[in-house]
């Protein structure tokens, strides 16, 4: 894995409301929310017939959850340009499905209270499985219309040649 830096000075965990979310080399704007990133490794349990009583535990498959990500409604189309990757409405027949392009490599960077980035994750071969266009509308609420798109993934991982990065010190005149 590499050398990791330790900075003895920080005692606070990093927060959850500084982050970036990239695809096709560019940031994807307004993104405000991200759901886990979650792994899950069945369990398979073996026992030979002479054996005691309890059985023994091994890992099976690991599958990796959904993320879903959340922005405001705005003019900006990436999500449904690539929602329409998957199923475009209207198209003629054997080309409803972009099928050399429909998947994606999704990157996000989460940021420290500075602004800079202190851990990077690739989510690999991502494709949209749920895109919602609009929310419910409702003339008595006060909210911000979300945007959401499902992305179903193989598999996710650190990027461990991110850094942890000198903390800025503000020097007193």
């Amino acid at each position: 894995m590499g050398e990791f830096s330790v900075n003895a000075t920080r005692l606070d965990p990093y927060k959850n409301f500084k982050f970036r979310v990239m695809w096709d080399g560019r940031y994807v704007a307004g993104v405000s929310k991200v759901t886990a990133f979650k792994r899950t490794s069945e369990v398979v349990k073996h026992r030979s017939g002479g054996d005691p009583s309890s059985s023994h535990k091994s890992p099976g498959r690991t599958e990796y959850d959904a993320v879903t990500l959340e922005r405001g409604v705005t003019h900006d189309q990436a999500f449904e340009q690539w929602a329409n990757k998957v199923w475009n409405f209207g198209s003629l027949p054997g080309g409803e499905v972009s099928l050399a392009d429909f998947r994606k490599e999704v990157i996000l960077q989460l940021l420290n209270e500075a602004g800079q980035v202190v851990l990077s994750y690739t989510l690999y071969r991502c494709w949209v499985s749920e895109y919602q266009a609009l929310p419910d509308l409702d003339a008595n609420a006060n909210a911000v219309a979300i945007a959401k798109l499902k992305l179903e993934n193989e598999g996710w991982e650190r990027d461990y040649a991110v850094p942890e990065p000198a903390e800025p010190v503000f020097v007193e005149p």
